[in-house]
């Protein structure tokens, strides 16, 4: 059985999720507050923890750079109600296995995890591959070509790109990452390109 924590002030979300993961077979630990959270993703063993971004006293953000300082192979999945690019990115480049937004499906949530237990057993952030190629092509090259696909990328961030793209993709689409794009899909157009450089980055940072 595999063991999972959920960190999150509203106890609706608690018990949620608690019950989506327990459905799958999962033992749960709650906590309803980042410091209380955190010390139980240092002391115990977990297989994977999700985590709230706004939170009284710590901040999900800095519950996630803990847990990868002391525990480096710990996935951890942020969630948050208030969604934007530059809070995605932070949590993608701080090492989040994932990002979800609130309001979840329970089949979200599983996909979610089930991805970052993966990335666990020998995956990592750094190296994992892109998996779907003609997704990230297709967004790239359709927010090139049309003005507002690519404001809705600036504007929504991980909402305007598709659920079943990795975290690692949606991290290098969004923050205009060409290199690690170009390493994987072999050389990008100049229209594509142009998005991720002239667009995206010039606002993202």
């Amino acid at each position: 059985m595999l063991n999972a924590l959920v960190i999150d002030d509203e106890s609706i979300v608690l018990d949620s999720i608690a019950s989506i993961l327990r459905g799958e077979n999962f033992s749960v630990d709650l906590s309803r507050d980042g410091r209380q959270g955190l010390d139980r993703a240092l002391r115990r063993n977990y297989d994977v923890v999700l985590t709230d971004i706004r939170m009284p006293e710590l901040n999900g953000l800095d519950v996630l750079r803990r847990i990868k300082e002391n525990k480096p192979h710990v996935p951890v999945i942020v969630i948050t109600g208030y969604g934007s690019v530059d809070s995605a990115v932070d949590a993608m480049k701080s090492g989040a296995a994932n990002y979800l937004e609130k309001p979840f499906t329970p089949r979200q949530i599983i996909e979610a995890v089930v991805q970052a237990v993966g990335l666990r057993k020998g995956h990592p952030f750094g190296a994992d591959p892109v998996v779907h190629p003609y997704e990230v092509e297709r967004v790239l090259t359709q927010a090139a070509r049309d003005p507002e696909r690519a404001r809705a990328l600036l504007e929504d961030g991980p909402r305007a790109l598709p659920d079943r793209l990795t975290t690692a993709e949606k991290c290098a689409i969004l923050s205009g990452d060409v290199a690690w794009l170009e390493q994987r899909l072999g050389t990008l157009t100049g229209e594509e390109r142009s998005i991720l450089e002239s667009r995206l980055s010039a606002e993202i940072w």
